[in-house]
């Protein structure tokens, strides 16, 4: 499902403009990213939350010049689903 399929749906469903459904759609994801980006984890009841996580520094190879680095810590951004959807999607996936 692509984001075009996602304004549409929400567009049928609503009866809302896809226009204006875009961009709703647009600035939620932006306010996500702002607040992720600024180190502030999203929670959405029922769904799940948008979180960062850290990632310790590690070393890494380079196999084709066979030789070692350092990746240092850093975060990245997740996705935790909630137990609730997460047994929904268990439930009916076959």
């Amino acid at each position: 499902m692509t984001k075009a399929d996602i304004v549409s749906q929400i567009s049928k469903s609503t009866g809302i403009e896809k226009v204006t459904t875009q961009k709703v759609v647009e600035a939620f994801m932006e306010v996500v990213k702002g607040n992720l980006v600024k180190g502030e984890n999203v929670y959405l009841r029922g769904f799940g939350s948008y979180i960062i996580k850290k990632r310790a520094e590690k070393t890494a190879r380079n196999i084709s010049k066979n030789t070692t680095l350092i990746v240092p810590e850093h975060c990245i951004p997740a996705f935790k689903p909630s137990k609730s959807f997460v047994v929904k999607v268990k439930d009916n996936v076959k």
